[in-house]
């Protein structure tokens, strides 16, 4: 089992993490569908042969959308790396403001709509895997940092009720033993310097059954 042949959308792809993801994915052979804001920032990320698309993930019409035109074209979602997100932080617990948290929930918000909107496609694949970015602040939240960590925490809660949800979804297949979707969560103190760590990790989650890393929680550069 590999990821070779299988479709991975990687949301929120304009990063320096989305591009080592991309170089990974498509190195490895996987087809990649790359998503983002910004097409003059998806550019790269094309000519490394991934096929891009302007998407707001944050907008549940747009993605419902993004998932009707790829299935139109044949186009089934085998895997999903979540990179939507950011850092705003500062000023202790009087300092989290209303503005900050809300600019932070978007990491939150596309989780939720892209999840939704490829479910079906990454039960029914033959080989599924789905990440996200969280952070270890999750472990040990600062004042500084409460915004952050909420939100964070929150994302990994909605990873795991992913992992329960294929679970479930395999139990009630006609083989219970057949899990081929699985979600993890990959904890990091900084993202900066570990963008290759972390595409090689989630590349490498296609070389193990789907029970194995289901619900994981794997922290890289610790």
């Amino acid at each position: 089992m590999s990821v070779r042949a299988r479709c991975v959308l990687v949301a929120g792809a304009t990063s320096a993490s989305g591009d080592a993801a991309v170089r990974a994915l498509r190195a490895a052979g996987a087809t990649v569908v790359a998503v983002g804001r910004d097409a003059a920032r998806l550019g790269p990320l094309g000519a490394l042969g991934a096929r891009t698309a302007v998407c707001d993930l944050t907008d549940e019409a747009a993605v419902a959308a993004l998932s009707a035109a790829l299935r139109a074209d044949g186009v089934r979602v085998d895997g999903i790396l979540h990179l939507v997100g950011g850092w705003r932080g500062g000023g202790g617990i009087a300092g989290q403001s209303d503005a900050d948290y809300r600019a932070l929930e978007g990491g939150l918000t596309a989780l939720r709509h892209v999840s939704r909107a490829f479910w079906d496609d990454l039960v029914a694949a033959p080989a599924a895997r789905t990440a996200i970015v969280s952070s270890t602040a999750v472990a040990r939240p600062l004042a500084g940092g409460a915004n952050y960590a909420a939100v964070k925490a929150a994302e990994e809660a909605w990873a795991r009720a992913m992992a329960q949800g294929f679970a479930k979804a395999a139990d009630a297949g006609a083989s219970a033993a057949a899990l081929r979707a699985a979600s993890v969560i990959f904890r990091v103190r900084s993202l900066a310097g570990l963008e290759d760590d972390l595409a090689a990790a989630f590349v490498g989650l296609w070389d193990a059954e789907a029970s194995a890393v289901n619900d994981q929680v794997i922290t890289l550069g610790a």
